[in-house]
Protein backbone atom coordinates (compact mmCIF):
# COMPACT_ATOMS: atom_id res chain seq x y z
CA UNK A 1 0.00 0.00 0.00
CA UNK A 2 3.03 2.41 0.56
CA UNK A 3 3.97 1.84 -2.83
CA UNK A 4 0.68 2.89 -3.87
CA UNK A 5 0.65 6.00 -1.78
CA UNK A 6 4.02 6.91 -3.74
CA UNK A 7 2.67 6.54 -7.15
CA UNK A 8 -0.89 7.90 -5.97
CA UNK A 9 1.44 11.55 -4.93
CA UNK A 10 3.30 11.27 -7.94
CA UNK A 11 0.14 11.40 -9.86
CA UNK A 12 -1.04 14.58 -8.54
CA UNK A 13 2.06 16.52 -8.41
CA UNK A 14 2.58 15.40 -12.08
CA UNK A 15 -0.84 16.68 -12.64
CA UNK A 16 -0.49 19.75 -10.99
CA UNK A 17 2.69 20.86 -13.33
CA UNK A 18 0.43 20.19 -15.87
CA UNK A 19 -2.33 22.37 -14.93
CA UNK A 20 0.27 25.07 -13.87
CA UNK A 21 1.20 24.95 -18.07
CA UNK A 22 -2.51 24.63 -19.26
CA UNK A 23 -3.59 28.02 -16.92
CA UNK A 24 -1.65 30.14 -20.16
CA UNK A 25 -4.75 29.25 -22.21
CA UNK A 26 -7.47 28.34 -20.25
CA UNK A 27 -9.20 30.67 -17.88
CA UNK A 28 -10.90 28.57 -15.29
CA UNK A 29 -7.64 26.43 -15.01
CA UNK A 30 -6.10 29.75 -14.25
CA UNK A 31 -7.97 30.22 -11.56
CA UNK A 32 -7.68 26.84 -10.31
CA UNK A 33 -3.59 27.26 -10.15
CA UNK A 34 -3.52 31.20 -8.99
CA UNK A 35 -5.93 31.21 -7.07
CA UNK A 36 -3.85 28.56 -4.67
CA UNK A 37 -1.09 30.61 -4.66
CA UNK A 38 -0.21 32.67 -1.57
CA UNK A 39 -2.97 30.30 0.04
CA UNK A 40 -1.12 29.25 3.23
CA UNK A 41 -0.12 32.82 3.90
CA UNK A 42 -3.29 34.24 3.20
CA UNK A 43 -4.85 31.44 5.70
CA UNK A 44 -1.57 32.07 8.99
CA UNK A 45 -3.87 35.65 8.37
CA UNK A 46 -6.80 34.79 9.31
CA UNK A 47 -6.32 31.79 11.75
CA UNK A 48 -4.54 33.28 14.73
CA UNK A 49 -2.75 30.80 17.32
CA UNK A 50 -5.83 29.38 20.20
CA UNK A 51 -8.58 29.85 17.22
CA UNK A 52 -10.72 26.51 17.22
CA UNK A 53 -11.41 26.06 13.99
CA UNK A 54 -14.26 24.00 12.07
CA UNK A 55 -13.69 23.00 8.75
CA UNK A 56 -16.28 22.13 5.80
CA UNK A 57 -14.75 20.89 2.30
CA UNK A 58 -16.91 21.02 -0.55
CA UNK A 59 -15.84 19.98 -4.10
CA UNK A 60 -17.92 23.19 -5.88
CA UNK A 61 -21.38 25.09 -5.93
CA UNK A 62 -23.52 22.35 -5.94
CA UNK A 63 -22.02 20.22 -2.34
CA UNK A 64 -21.88 24.13 -1.12
CA UNK A 65 -25.34 24.08 -1.53
CA UNK A 66 -25.89 20.88 0.02
CA UNK A 67 -24.04 21.23 2.79
CA UNK A 68 -25.30 25.04 3.47
CA UNK A 69 -27.89 23.88 5.70
CA UNK A 70 -25.26 22.22 8.65
CA UNK A 71 -23.08 25.36 7.97
CA UNK A 72 -25.30 27.79 9.27
CA UNK A 73 -26.14 25.01 12.12
CA UNK A 74 -22.44 25.58 13.06
CA UNK A 75 -22.08 28.66 12.57
CA UNK A 76 -25.17 29.25 15.23
CA UNK A 77 -24.01 26.06 17.73
CA UNK A 78 -20.49 26.90 17.93
CA UNK A 79 -20.44 31.05 17.74
CA UNK A 80 -16.82 31.50 19.16
CA UNK A 81 -15.42 28.78 16.69
CA UNK A 82 -14.54 29.45 13.18
CA UNK A 83 -15.75 28.37 10.30
CA UNK A 84 -13.49 27.42 7.61
CA UNK A 85 -15.26 25.97 4.18
CA UNK A 86 -13.05 25.06 1.22
CA UNK A 87 -13.40 24.52 -2.75
CA UNK A 88 -11.86 22.25 -5.11
CA UNK A 89 -13.37 24.23 -8.28
CA UNK A 90 -13.41 28.09 -8.91
CA UNK A 91 -16.76 27.70 -9.83
CA UNK A 92 -17.65 27.09 -6.22
CA UNK A 93 -15.29 29.52 -4.91
CA UNK A 94 -15.43 32.86 -6.94
CA UNK A 95 -19.28 33.03 -6.72
CA UNK A 96 -18.92 31.93 -2.73
CA UNK A 97 -15.52 33.66 -1.35
CA UNK A 98 -17.30 36.85 -0.44
CA UNK A 99 -21.00 35.28 0.43
CA UNK A 100 -20.17 36.05 4.27
CA UNK A 101 -21.69 32.45 5.40
CA UNK A 102 -18.10 31.13 6.78
CA UNK A 103 -15.59 33.52 8.14
CA UNK A 104 -12.71 32.13 5.90
CA UNK A 105 -13.42 30.97 2.56
CA UNK A 106 -10.21 29.22 0.80
CA UNK A 107 -9.37 27.01 -1.97
CA UNK A 108 -7.89 23.65 -0.56
CA UNK A 109 -4.56 22.75 -1.27
CA UNK A 110 -3.67 19.56 -3.52
CA UNK A 111 -3.72 16.33 -2.09
CA UNK A 112 -0.11 15.61 -1.71
CA UNK A 113 1.37 14.79 1.49
CA UNK A 114 3.67 17.91 2.33
CA UNK A 115 0.59 20.38 1.00
CA UNK A 116 -1.63 18.56 3.52
CA UNK A 117 1.17 18.95 6.05
CA UNK A 118 1.29 22.59 5.91
CA UNK A 119 -2.41 22.86 5.54
CA UNK A 120 -3.71 20.92 8.37
CA UNK A 121 -0.49 22.65 10.41
CA UNK A 122 -1.52 26.24 9.78
CA UNK A 123 -5.38 25.50 9.70
CA UNK A 124 -5.44 23.29 13.15
CA UNK A 125 -9.05 21.96 13.41
CA UNK A 126 -10.95 20.54 15.41
CA UNK A 127 -13.26 18.88 13.22
CA UNK A 128 -13.38 17.82 9.34
CA UNK A 129 -16.52 17.53 7.16
CA UNK A 130 -16.73 16.51 3.90
CA UNK A 131 -19.66 17.04 1.77
CA UNK A 132 -20.63 13.75 -0.96
CA UNK A 133 -18.21 12.59 -2.94
CA UNK A 134 -15.24 14.30 -1.53
CA UNK A 135 -12.95 11.74 -0.57
CA UNK A 136 -8.86 12.33 -0.14
CA UNK A 137 -6.55 9.70 0.65
CA UNK A 138 -4.18 11.99 2.18
CA UNK A 139 -6.33 14.53 4.02
CA UNK A 140 -8.03 11.73 5.48
CA UNK A 141 -5.09 9.69 6.70
CA UNK A 142 -3.45 13.12 8.41
CA UNK A 143 -6.29 13.79 10.21
CA UNK A 144 -6.36 10.55 11.61
CA UNK A 145 -3.46 10.23 12.15
CA UNK A 146 -3.88 13.47 14.16
CA UNK A 147 -6.87 12.79 15.91
CA UNK A 148 -8.94 15.16 14.06
CA UNK A 149 -12.63 13.55 13.40
CA UNK A 150 -13.82 13.11 10.25
CA UNK A 151 -17.11 13.38 8.74
CA UNK A 152 -18.47 12.85 5.56
CA UNK A 153 -21.82 13.82 4.87
CA UNK A 154 -24.98 13.71 2.14
CA UNK A 155 -22.55 10.66 0.92
CA UNK A 156 -24.05 8.79 -1.90
CA UNK A 157 -22.41 5.17 -3.32
CA UNK A 158 -23.09 2.89 -6.40
CA UNK A 159 -21.69 -0.22 -6.66
CA UNK A 160 -20.07 1.13 -10.06
CA UNK A 161 -17.69 3.24 -7.91
CA UNK A 162 -14.19 2.39 -7.91
CA UNK A 163 -14.61 2.08 -4.13
CA UNK A 164 -16.46 -1.57 -4.60
CA UNK A 165 -14.16 -3.01 -7.51
CA UNK A 166 -12.04 -6.20 -6.89
CA UNK A 167 -8.60 -2.85 -7.71
CA UNK A 168 -10.82 0.32 -5.25
CA UNK A 169 -8.46 -1.44 -2.42
CA UNK A 170 -6.61 2.17 -2.10
CA UNK A 171 -9.66 4.25 -2.31
CA UNK A 172 -11.16 1.66 -0.25
CA UNK A 173 -8.72 1.84 3.01
CA UNK A 174 -9.35 5.89 2.66
CA UNK A 175 -13.18 5.49 3.10
CA UNK A 176 -12.57 3.28 6.10
CA UNK A 177 -11.00 6.26 7.76
CA UNK A 178 -13.96 8.64 8.74
CA UNK A 179 -15.01 8.60 12.06
CA UNK A 180 -18.16 8.44 10.86
CA UNK A 181 -20.45 8.43 7.76
CA UNK A 182 -23.85 9.86 6.93
CA UNK A 183 -25.54 8.48 3.81
CA UNK A 184 -28.32 9.64 1.93
CA UNK A 185 -30.01 5.79 1.16
CA UNK A 186 -30.29 2.67 2.66
CA UNK A 187 -28.46 1.18 -0.52
CA UNK A 188 -25.22 3.12 0.11
CA UNK A 189 -25.53 1.72 3.52
CA UNK A 190 -25.67 -1.61 1.94
CA UNK A 191 -22.35 -0.92 -0.27
CA UNK A 192 -20.40 0.02 2.43
CA UNK A 193 -21.38 -2.43 5.05
CA UNK A 194 -20.12 -5.22 2.03
CA UNK A 195 -17.19 -3.37 2.14
CA UNK A 196 -16.43 -3.59 6.18
CA UNK A 197 -17.22 -0.11 6.61
CA UNK A 198 -19.64 -0.33 9.43
CA UNK A 199 -19.46 3.56 10.83
CA UNK A 200 -22.10 4.97 8.96
CA UNK A 201 -25.95 6.40 9.35
CA UNK A 202 -28.71 6.55 6.96
CA UNK A 203 -29.64 10.06 7.61
CA UNK A 204 -31.12 11.34 4.07
CA UNK A 205 -29.91 14.37 2.16
CA UNK A 206 -29.31 17.80 3.30
CA UNK A 207 -30.56 19.70 -0.14
CA UNK A 208 -34.05 18.80 1.14
CA UNK A 209 -33.03 21.18 4.21
CA UNK A 210 -31.72 23.60 2.28
CA UNK A 211 -34.37 23.59 -0.37
CA UNK A 212 -37.19 23.71 2.49
CA UNK A 213 -35.33 27.23 3.20
CA UNK A 214 -36.67 28.58 0.25
CA UNK A 215 -40.59 28.78 1.37
CA UNK A 216 -39.36 30.34 4.24
CA UNK A 217 -37.48 33.64 2.64
CA UNK A 218 -39.60 36.41 0.93
CA UNK A 219 -39.92 35.17 -2.88
CA UNK A 220 -41.88 38.27 -4.07
CA UNK A 221 -40.52 39.61 -8.07
CA UNK A 222 -42.70 42.58 -8.69
CA UNK A 223 -42.37 42.20 -12.46
CA UNK A 224 -43.50 38.44 -12.06
CA UNK A 225 -46.84 39.37 -10.96
CA UNK A 226 -47.65 41.80 -13.76
CA UNK A 227 -46.30 39.31 -16.53
CA UNK A 228 -48.11 36.61 -14.51
CA UNK A 229 -51.59 38.62 -14.03
CA UNK A 230 -54.29 36.05 -13.98
CA UNK A 231 -53.04 33.41 -16.09
CA UNK A 232 -51.67 29.93 -16.01
CA UNK A 233 -47.21 30.25 -15.93
CA UNK A 234 -45.12 27.82 -17.00
CA UNK A 235 -41.49 28.25 -15.77
CA UNK A 236 -38.93 26.46 -18.22
CA UNK A 237 -35.45 26.65 -15.94
CA UNK A 238 -31.86 25.87 -16.86
CA UNK A 239 -33.04 25.09 -20.27
CA UNK A 240 -30.71 23.93 -23.40
CA UNK A 241 -31.18 24.23 -26.84
CA UNK A 242 -32.17 20.51 -26.66
CA UNK A 243 -34.73 21.19 -24.53
CA UNK A 244 -35.84 24.50 -25.91
CA UNK A 245 -36.13 22.83 -29.03
CA UNK A 246 -39.38 21.25 -27.94
CA UNK A 247 -40.37 23.97 -25.71
CA UNK A 248 -40.41 26.51 -28.16
CA UNK A 249 -42.74 24.06 -30.95
CA UNK A 250 -45.29 23.89 -27.69
CA UNK A 251 -44.85 27.60 -26.92
CA UNK A 252 -45.40 28.50 -30.41
CA UNK A 253 -48.46 26.89 -30.94
CA UNK A 254 -50.29 26.83 -27.13
CA UNK A 255 -53.33 28.78 -27.07
CA UNK A 256 -53.63 32.18 -25.28
CA UNK A 257 -53.46 32.60 -22.01
CA UNK A 258 -50.60 30.66 -21.18
CA UNK A 259 -47.62 32.91 -19.81
CA UNK A 260 -44.14 31.18 -19.89
CA UNK A 261 -40.74 32.16 -18.63
CA UNK A 262 -37.83 31.18 -20.36
CA UNK A 263 -34.48 30.95 -18.34
CA UNK A 264 -32.03 29.13 -20.13
CA UNK A 265 -28.42 27.70 -19.00
CA UNK A 266 -26.46 30.07 -21.36
CA UNK A 267 -27.45 33.77 -21.36
CA UNK A 268 -24.88 34.77 -23.94
CA UNK A 269 -26.45 37.77 -25.92
CA UNK A 270 -26.09 35.44 -29.29
CA UNK A 271 -28.08 32.96 -27.84
CA UNK A 272 -30.69 34.88 -26.17
CA UNK A 273 -31.72 36.70 -29.32
CA UNK A 274 -31.53 33.53 -31.29
CA UNK A 275 -34.42 32.71 -28.58
CA UNK A 276 -36.03 35.76 -28.51
CA UNK A 277 -36.45 35.34 -32.66
CA UNK A 278 -37.83 31.82 -32.39
CA UNK A 279 -40.95 33.03 -30.33
CA UNK A 280 -44.23 33.85 -32.21
CA UNK A 281 -45.68 35.16 -29.29
CA UNK A 282 -45.36 38.50 -27.55
CA UNK A 283 -41.85 38.28 -26.06
CA UNK A 284 -39.37 40.42 -23.56
CA UNK A 285 -36.19 40.33 -22.13
CA UNK A 286 -35.85 40.56 -18.75
CA UNK A 287 -32.73 42.78 -19.39
CA UNK A 288 -35.48 45.06 -21.13
CA UNK A 289 -38.00 45.73 -18.78
CA UNK A 290 -39.49 49.20 -18.12
CA UNK A 291 -43.07 48.23 -17.10
CA UNK A 292 -44.82 49.44 -19.97
CA UNK A 293 -46.29 46.21 -21.84
CA UNK A 294 -45.29 43.58 -19.40
CA UNK A 295 -48.71 42.33 -18.21
CA UNK A 296 -49.23 42.32 -22.32
CA UNK A 297 -46.09 39.88 -22.90
CA UNK A 298 -46.89 35.82 -23.34
CA UNK A 299 -43.42 35.04 -22.88
CA UNK A 300 -40.13 36.39 -20.69
CA UNK A 301 -36.84 35.34 -21.16
CA UNK A 302 -34.36 35.68 -18.28
CA UNK A 303 -31.35 36.90 -19.68
CA UNK A 304 -30.41 36.86 -16.13
CA UNK A 305 -28.63 34.88 -13.53
CA UNK A 306 -30.23 34.63 -9.47
CA UNK A 307 -33.79 34.82 -10.26
CA UNK A 308 -34.78 31.48 -11.03
CA UNK A 309 -35.85 29.54 -7.52
CA UNK A 310 -37.97 32.44 -6.50
CA UNK A 311 -39.54 32.79 -10.32
CA UNK A 312 -40.09 29.14 -9.31
CA UNK A 313 -42.98 29.85 -6.73
CA UNK A 314 -45.03 31.83 -9.19
CA UNK A 315 -45.10 28.32 -11.46
CA UNK A 316 -48.34 26.25 -12.14
CA UNK A 317 -46.25 23.91 -13.73
CA UNK A 318 -42.21 24.09 -14.74
CA UNK A 319 -39.67 22.30 -16.71
CA UNK A 320 -36.42 21.55 -15.61
CA UNK A 321 -33.17 21.43 -17.92
CA UNK A 322 -30.91 19.53 -18.81
CA UNK A 323 -32.20 15.82 -18.82
CA UNK A 324 -31.80 15.24 -22.74
CA UNK A 325 -27.78 15.51 -23.19
CA UNK A 326 -26.21 17.74 -20.45
CA UNK A 327 -27.16 16.29 -16.95
CA UNK A 328 -30.43 17.16 -15.46
CA UNK A 329 -30.44 20.71 -12.90
CA UNK A 330 -32.26 20.97 -9.59
CA UNK A 331 -35.72 19.31 -9.65
CA UNK A 332 -36.20 20.40 -6.09
CA UNK A 333 -36.40 23.56 -6.11
CA UNK A 334 -39.62 24.01 -8.10
CA UNK A 335 -40.77 20.71 -6.05
CA UNK A 336 -40.78 22.38 -3.01
CA UNK A 337 -43.46 25.29 -4.28
CA UNK A 338 -45.87 21.97 -4.91
CA UNK A 339 -45.79 22.57 -8.61
CA UNK A 340 -45.67 19.23 -11.34
CA UNK A 341 -42.36 19.72 -12.97
CA UNK A 342 -41.98 17.74 -16.64
CA UNK A 343 -38.14 16.59 -17.34
CA UNK A 344 -36.23 15.20 -20.32
CA UNK A 345 -35.27 11.52 -20.36
CA UNK A 346 -32.03 11.19 -18.58
CA UNK A 347 -32.30 11.44 -14.96
CA UNK A 348 -31.95 7.90 -13.42
CA UNK A 349 -28.71 9.47 -11.77
CA UNK A 350 -30.16 11.81 -9.64
CA UNK A 351 -31.85 10.08 -6.71
CA UNK A 352 -34.44 12.61 -6.21
CA UNK A 353 -35.75 12.64 -9.81
CA UNK A 354 -36.22 8.97 -10.13
CA UNK A 355 -37.99 8.92 -6.56
CA UNK A 356 -40.42 11.65 -8.02
CA UNK A 357 -40.56 9.73 -11.52
CA UNK A 358 -41.99 7.07 -9.73
CA UNK A 359 -44.04 8.80 -7.22
CA UNK A 360 -45.84 10.47 -10.38
CA UNK A 361 -44.33 14.03 -9.50
CA UNK A 362 -41.96 14.59 -12.13
CA UNK A 363 -43.10 13.64 -15.48
CA UNK A 364 -40.68 12.29 -18.37
CA UNK A 365 -41.00 13.42 -21.70
CA UNK A 366 -39.07 12.44 -24.76
CA UNK A 367 -40.06 14.39 -27.53
CA UNK A 368 -41.79 17.21 -29.25
CA UNK A 369 -45.49 15.14 -28.41
CA UNK A 370 -44.83 13.55 -25.32
CA UNK A 371 -44.30 16.94 -24.08
CA UNK A 372 -47.50 18.84 -25.79
CA UNK A 373 -49.42 15.73 -24.28
CA UNK A 374 -48.43 16.32 -20.58
CA UNK A 375 -48.39 19.97 -21.16
CA UNK A 376 -52.11 19.92 -22.46
CA UNK A 377 -53.15 17.92 -19.58
CA UNK A 378 -51.81 19.90 -17.25
CA UNK A 379 -53.16 23.21 -18.22
CA UNK A 380 -56.53 21.28 -19.19
CA UNK A 381 -56.75 19.60 -15.66
CA UNK A 382 -56.52 21.65 -13.00
CA UNK A 383 -57.16 18.89 -10.17
CA UNK A 384 -54.05 16.53 -12.11
CA UNK A 385 -52.06 19.59 -12.00
CA UNK A 386 -52.89 20.00 -7.79
CA UNK A 387 -52.63 16.19 -7.67
CA UNK A 388 -48.84 15.84 -9.52
CA UNK A 389 -47.69 19.07 -7.64
CA UNK A 390 -48.78 18.14 -4.11
CA UNK A 391 -46.55 14.73 -4.35
CA UNK A 392 -43.71 16.81 -4.82
CA UNK A 393 -44.36 19.21 -1.84
CA UNK A 394 -45.10 15.63 0.24
CA UNK A 395 -41.94 14.03 -1.20
CA UNK A 396 -39.90 17.22 0.24
CA UNK A 397 -41.50 17.90 3.15
CA UNK A 398 -41.03 14.18 3.98
CA UNK A 399 -37.43 14.53 3.26
CA UNK A 400 -36.49 16.66 5.16
CA UNK A 401 -34.27 16.15 8.93
CA UNK A 402 -30.80 14.86 7.64
CA UNK A 403 -28.77 18.06 8.93
CA UNK A 404 -30.46 17.79 12.45
CA UNK A 405 -28.97 14.67 12.67
CA UNK A 406 -25.38 15.24 11.68
CA UNK A 407 -25.63 18.19 14.12
CA UNK A 408 -26.21 15.98 16.93
CA UNK A 409 -23.74 13.72 16.46
CA UNK A 410 -21.32 16.70 16.44
CA UNK A 411 -22.37 17.88 19.40
CA UNK A 412 -21.01 14.43 20.78
CA UNK A 413 -17.77 15.51 19.07
CA UNK A 414 -17.53 19.03 19.89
Amino acid sequence: MRCVYWFYNLALRLTYFFLGFLARFNPKIRLFVEGRKQLIPRLANAIAPGDQVIWIHTASLGEYEQGLPVIRQLKQAYPSHKLLVTFFSPSGYEVKKDSGIADIVSYLPMDTRKRVRTFLDTVSPSLALFVKYEIWPNYFRELKQRGVPILLVSAIFKKDQVFFKWYGGFMRKSLRLPTHIFVQDQKSLDLLESAGIGSATVSGDTRFDRVSEILDRDNSLPFMETFRGNGLCLVCGSTWPEDEALLLAYINQSQPGLKAVLAPHDIHRDHIERLKHSIDRKVLLYSEITGYGLGDAEVLIVDTIGLLTKIYSYADIAYVGGGFATGLHNTLEPAVFGIPVLIGPHYHKFREAADLVALGGLLVVTDAASLKYELDRLVSEPGFRKKTGHINASYVREQRGASIQIMQYIRRLL
